[in-house]
């Protein structure tokens, strides 16, 4: 179980890194990009991955180079979430982005539209509804904040899909993640490239050094998550339910506790919906 708190601690670790950026003066464009040496590197060298499965004919290079370019923006995406909606919220639409990836699989992954499932994703919807409502009922309508809340809610679920795809293809999960790491890299990289030239931006080791950070965090929440799959492999179920809502929990905790964000009443039944309809999600007994 310790391997699900430490994936949980790093992922809501990651949104706090996001939302101090701006408060420390760092470019969230550079940190994103030595996110992605750091996470190339540690994938490289933890997971030790077979890139030779992707010299085969028929490797699924599209659908790779489609969650390559999907990472980084996705990235960029929850940054501006985490500062516009707040950590709390913008983690929830993270977790309730299983809804979308779970009726992909109902239609285009064969699986079974069990009736405990359909009701947990009729349930998540409603609290996705829930979420995008402002926190105070009076203030100005932020449209920035609930559309960058639906690009997180809908991002995730792209990033799930692609993944999914490229393990009905037979890729590696390993494999699959140090080559759209290292794609991801070299596309920020040209960006960064292209930003000092055009825009006389200045490349500072403050923001590589946060960047790496970032990095260590975002794959931390990975690693460890499949650590914890090793460590349960007969509990699916219950790694899949304690690590979102272990995030969901912690995240609303961190983003009020913390950094003072309001939740209305509506935020907090939508969080409390949210968690029912993931543990209904994953402990749906199987087909």
């Amino acid at each position: 179980m310790h391997f699900i708190l430490l994936s949980v601690a790093c992922s809501v670790l990651v949104s706090v890194l996001l939302k101090l950026a701006p408060r420390r003066g760092w470019d969230v464009a550079q940190m994103v990009t030595w996110n992605y040496l750091a996470a190339a590197l540690l994938c490289a060298w933890l997971l030790q991955p077979p890139p030779a499965v992707l010299r085969q004919p028929g490797a699924p290079w599209g659908t790779l180079l489609v969650l390559a370019a999907a990472l980084p923006i996705l990235f960029l995406v929850l940054a501006a979430s985490v500062r516009h909606a707040g950590i709390v919220r913008t983690d929830v639409a993270q977790r309730l982005s299983l809804l979308l990836s779970l009726a992909a699989a109902f239609l285009f992954f064969g699986e079974t539209a069990a009736p405990m499932k359909l009701a947990g994703l009729a349930l998540g919807l409603v609290a996705v509804i829930g979420i995008l409502a402002r926190p105070e009922p009076m203030a100005t309508p932020d449209r920035r904040g609930w559309l960058l809340l639906l690009a997180v809610w809908a991002g995730f679920a792209v990033v799930d899909v692609m993944l999914k795809r490229l393990a009905v293809s037979g890729t590696p999960a390993s494999a699959a993640l140090l080559v759209a790491f290292v794609l991801a890299f070299a596309g920020m990289a040209a960006w960064q490239l292209w930003r000092r030239l055009r825009h006389q931006v200045r490349l500072d080791l403050r923001h590589a050094g946060a960047g790496l950070l970032l990095g260590l965090l975002n794959f931390g929440n990975i690693v460890f998550y499949v650590r914890a799959h090793q460590a349960l492999p007969d509990s699916p179920a219950v790694v899949f339910a304690s690590m979102n809502i272990g995030v969901v929990v912690l995240g609303t905790a961190v983003g009020v506790l913390a950094f003072g964000e309001k939740t209305s009443p509506l935020n907090r039944v939508a969080i409390a919906l949210a968690v029912v309809a993931i543990a209904m999600i994953a402990l749906a007994p199987r087909a």
